[in-house]
This record gives structure tokens, C-alpha cells and sequence, in this order.
């Protein structure tokens, strides 16, 4: 199940390149094999992280401090569009990301980061914007607070900002709930409905027994 997600209070680092896809995120052939699962945080953003030789590029933030604690990102346009491979949002997670911020994500890493507990928080451009500026400012040194229950951000100069967020997936992420565990609360719900479409409509419920086979 994912991790509960209420507030944060966290190092954030802004990475504001737009259109940074999955792959950028995580390579494919990082994904393959049987036991990738507890390995992948080291290869997040892999190509911008490491130089040709396999050494840290200097020049990219998560190599550099207070920015290697960062727990939220805040970044640049149509962050995780490309393909819809789960796996990036898991190297995230492995790296100990739990929140990003921006004005725009790929759909399916939207809907990937809530079943694996990380906050997608969508604000304007502005906001994305004037968050980075003031991460800059502080050189990392001021945190980022976010509140989902009052749906809100805090950014290091004490400027506050609000956000949108669909109910349900609200509720899954405060209570740490997957999409199925969210729909087994409504159990009764569903068997109720069941029952009454099954004495309405006898039919659409009943068993067929396989017609029998006969010699040629």
C-alpha cells in the first residue's frame, strides 16, 4: 500500500526543463529483470545525473547539497509525459521523492504517482515559477511545506498558494490507499447494488451451463 501522504515540510529542487519524459527519468533497460524493485533510485535521471564515465555530472541539482535530500520536486512543463512505464515513478520514490509540483504532467505518470503514493501537485506556471525563485534564493537552504489536507503550499519566503485536487485520489493518498482499496470501502455498497440488479434483472446473472459437445 502507499505511504500515507499529509504534510511535508522538505528540501525541494527545482529541475525546470520542460518535456522531461520517462525515459529521461528512467531507461528502459533499467526496468528489466525480476528484482528491479528497491534498485532503481540510483538511476533516476541517469543521463543527466552521470557523465559518459559513469561519474556524478556536477552541474545537475540533485548531485549537488542540500539539493541530494530533496524529498519534493519542482519542475519545468509536461514533466513524465513519453511513455507510461510505472517505473518511473518508482525510481522517484526510491529516491526519496514524495511530492512534485508543476503546471503540467504526463496523464499516466499523474495517475501512476497516486497509486504509488507521491503527491502531483498542478499550479500555475506563475506559481511553478516563483516556487523555483525562491528555492534559488535560499540555495535550497529554505524548505517547501505542503498541506494536503488544506490543499496548500508554502514556499521559503512564506508565500502561500493553493491547490486542486480530485476527491477521491485525495482521499486515497491522506489515508494511503490504492485505486482497489478505495473501491473495496464501498463493499457494501457494491454488493447491494448487485443484489438488487440481480433480483431485477435475473437474466444478466444467470449461469450458463456450456453447451455439450457432440461427435463429428
Amino acid at each position: 500500500m502507499p505511504k500515507p501522504f499529509n504534510t511535508l515540510t522538505a528540501t525541494a529542487a527545482p529541475i525546470m526543463r520542460s518535456n522531461i519524459d520517462t525515459d529521461v527519468i528512467i531507461r528502459i533497460e533499467r526496468l528489466v529483470g525480476n528484482s528491479i524493485r528497491g534498485t532503481l533510485g540510483k538511476w533516476a535521471f541517469g543521463s543527466l545525473r552521470y557523465l559518459p564515465d559513469g561519474s556524478e555530472n556536477p552541474d545537475f541539482i540533485l548531485n549537488r547539497e542540500p539539493y541530494r535530500q530533496a524529498e519534493i520536486l519542482v519542475t519545468g512543463p509536461n514533466f513524465g509525459c513519453g511513455s507510461s512505464r510505472e517505473g518511473a515513478v518508482w525510481s522517484l520514490q526510491e529516491m526519496g521523492i514524495r511530492a512534485v509540483i508543476g503546471s503540467g504532467f504526463g496523464d499516466i505518470f499523474f495517475a501512476n504517482c497516486f497509486q504509488n503514493g507521491i503527491l502531483p501537485v498542478v499550479v500555475d506556471k506563475v506559481v511553478v515559477d516563483s516556487l523555483a525563485a525562491d528555492i534559488e534564493a535560499t540555495q535550497g537552504a529554505g524548505k517547501v511545506s505542503i498541506d494536503l489536507e488544506a490543499q496548500t503550499i508554502v514556499s521559503p519566503s512564506g508565500a502561500r498558494h493553493t491547490f486542486e485536487i480530485d476527491p477521491r485520489r485525495r482521499e486515497g493518498l491522506l489515508k494511503g490507499l490504492d485505486e482497489v482499496a478505495l473501491t473495496l470501502q464501498r463493499d457494501d455498497e457494491i454488493r447491494a447494488f448487485q443484489a438488487s440488479d440481480r433480483a431485477a434483472r435475473p437474466w444478466i446473472h444467470f449461469a450458463r451451463t456450456p453447451a455439450s459437445r457432440t461427435s463429428a
